[in-house]
């Protein structure tokens, strides 16, 4: 039987549903014309002997979904290269190889091209069997097993093969297995590993481990999947939903999604941690391969240096895009079924089966008046969403590995700084906390970054009035912004609680974070919701009364006290 279909979550903005699938099928488009800038920053270091720069070039793709089309196209080295070298690789990728042999203090590199991306959010119709009766032979490369995308591992192929059982067609496959990844995978930066299996035993992961546990899971049951990297930008764009606004944002920097390959549609891009069928145009599609191993080319450096040298290269890597043109009109509507955490597809007109909902968590417990009095307070208690990148400088994020006697590679970086500047005197955020417990409260941490200013900081801590920030229930000590380091990176600012002897219940709570004077802080966020609700990160304008916009990140914020045993 024929349907029409979202293989997606959706936001859930009331509490009484947040528990539900948060499943949405979207509609509407999205088109751009971008000025992406690249620069890299090069210091050689004592002793090099060698060193050799490559890049790929960004190239014109359509599909299903999502288009690109690439113009004037620039690359500049200062000072140029003894030696500059194009070729096409096995897969498409068109790669410019720059060596210099007598290696100068400082290279300087811009890389530049405007891209007229469009994502197109119309019903699509696949008629794709599975398994699937035939598949191109050039597609072979694309369901092999390889170091970071385990197929052969006994555990990826009885999971893969578990979730598609009785399955008939290729898009109720993808949608049952990217709704397992997106449920059972949470995002950390950066992971311990890489690879399918460690997210896959973890349930943690970064870009590339969605990506490589998607592709092994899908290659294992006969799916062609292919790795791409590319570009995020964070340009912020909105879903009108029925309650109000989803507002979803990426990180600036680099990232890797896959593409799927179905018969009847070619190649089609998802992002496993959040997109089924789809892209936004916020994405830039740079190189494709079979994992992150092999697409490694873009900004790859490599070096030989003498055995004595003492230091190694350095490179700061800064990403720019001008949206010279945007125009974004997409609509949501929540299904029935589908994943507990979010997910977005375009209609999709296939045969499959829904995957059935989940009931909601129970409410947090009701503690009568004299059960409260009888309470006694002396366990420690942590709880928020804790596991960010502490204390890293994102503008000098790339580690090193060996490659050979005296020589060295640096392959690009993943680690995206995630964080919004919430000290604008026109926008407000709120976090939610759920307590399932009673705490006696001391602190609460945001894990933030100072960029200057001067000012005072507080947070201020909100009750919940029918799934939104209601009113205040305690404020914190002021912090005086001199007291917040200046050095790079983000780490936890504790705002003092002590002397309010606040005592909560259980139940859900708001955290904001108030200023005076012009302080410019960044607070961090994760990807997805790890911790709390799908409605559970808010904004207003300052001239506003309801928080109707919701954002599809978590921040990072950490409450400490004291709870019952």
């Amino acid at each position: 039987m024929k349907k029409i279909v979202a293989a997606v979550i959706g936001l859930a903005l009331l509490w009484p549903v947040s528990g539900h699938t948060e499943n949405y099928t979207l509609k509407g488009q999205m088109g751009s014309v971008i000025r992406y800038e690249l620069h890299e920053q090069i210091t050689a270091g004592d002793g090099i002997k060698k060193l050799v720069l490559s890049f790929v070039v960004p190239q014109t793709y359509e599909s299903p979904t999502y288009k690109q089309e690439i113009r004037d196209f620039d690359l500049k080295f200062t000072p140029e290269p003894q030696e500059k070298k194009a070729h096409t690789d096995g897969r498409g990728n068109q790669i410019i190889v720059a060596t210099w042999t007598a290696p100068p203090a400082v290279i300087d590199v811009r890389l530049a091209c405007s891209a007229l991306n469009e994502t197109r959010l119309k019903k699509l119709e696949t008629n794709a069997p599975f398994p699937l009766e035939k598949v191109d032979p050039a597609m072979a490369d694309y369901l092999k097993a390889t170091e970071q995308v385990q197929v052969n591992d006994p555990r990826i192929r009885e999971l893969a093969a578990r979730l598609t059982q009785g399955v008939k067609t290729e898009f109720d496959a993808v949608q049952r297995i990217i709704s397992w990844v997106v449920d059972h995978v949470h995002y950390v930066t950066p992971p311990k590993q890489y690879d399918a299996l460690y997210a896959f035993e973890s349930g943690k992961g970064n870009c590339q481990n969605y990506s490589h546990l998607g592709a092994a899971l899908l290659r294992a049951v006969g799916i062609p999947v292919r790795i791409v990297n590319g570009v995020t930008l964070n340009r912020p764009f909105d879903i009108a939903l029925k309650d109000g606004v989803l507002t979803f944002k990426m990180g600036q920097g680099r990232h890797s999604w896959i593409e799927v390959w179905f018969p009847d549609l070619d190649w089609v891009p998802f992002d496993p941690q959040n997109t089924v069928l789809f892209v936004s145009n916020r994405f830039v599609r740079v190189e494709v391969g079979m994992d992150n191993n092999e697409t490694k080319n873009d900004g790859l450096l490599r070096w030989l240096q003498a055995p004595t040298a003492e230091s190694r290269p350095t490179l700061q890597e800064v990403i720019n895009a001008n949206f010279q043109k945007d125009q974004v009109e997409i609509s949501g509507v929540r299904q029935a079924y589908g994943p507990k955490k979010l997910l977005l597809s375009p209609e999709v007109l296939a045969e499959f089966k829904q995957i059935a909902i989940k009931p909601p968590p129970p409410p947090p417990p009701v503690i009568t008046e004299k059960e409260k009095k009888e309470l006694f307070y002396d366990a420690p208690f942590v709880f928020g969403n804790l596991e960010y990148p502490e204390d890293i400088d994102f503008a000098f994020p790339r580690t090193t590995t060996a490659a050979g006697k005296d020589q060295f590679e640096m392959s690009k970086s993943f680690l995206v700084e995630t964080a919004e500047y919430v000290t604008t005197k026109m926008i407000q955020y709120a976090q939610v906390v759920v307590l399932n417990k009673p705490v006696k409260l001391q602190k609460i941490g945001l894990a933030l970054h100072n960029f200057g200013g001067d000012g005072q900081l507080w947070v201020e801590l909100l009750n919940d009035q029918n799934g939104k920030p209601g009113n205040p229930v305690g404020v914190s000590d002021l912090v005086d912004l001199e007291r917040l380091s200046l050095r790079p990176g983000y780490r936890w600012e504790d705002f003092n609680f002590g002397r309010e002897s606040l005592t909560l219940m259980p139940g859900r709570y708001w955290i904001a974070l108030g200023f005076t004077g012009s302080p410019i802080v960044n607070w961090f966020y994760t990807y997805g919701k790890p911790v709390g609700p799908i409605d559970g990160t808010r904004y207003k304008g300052v001239f506003e009364q309801d928080w109707s916009g919701a954002l599809s990140y978590e921040f990072n914020y950490r409450m400490t006290g004291l709870t019952t045993r």
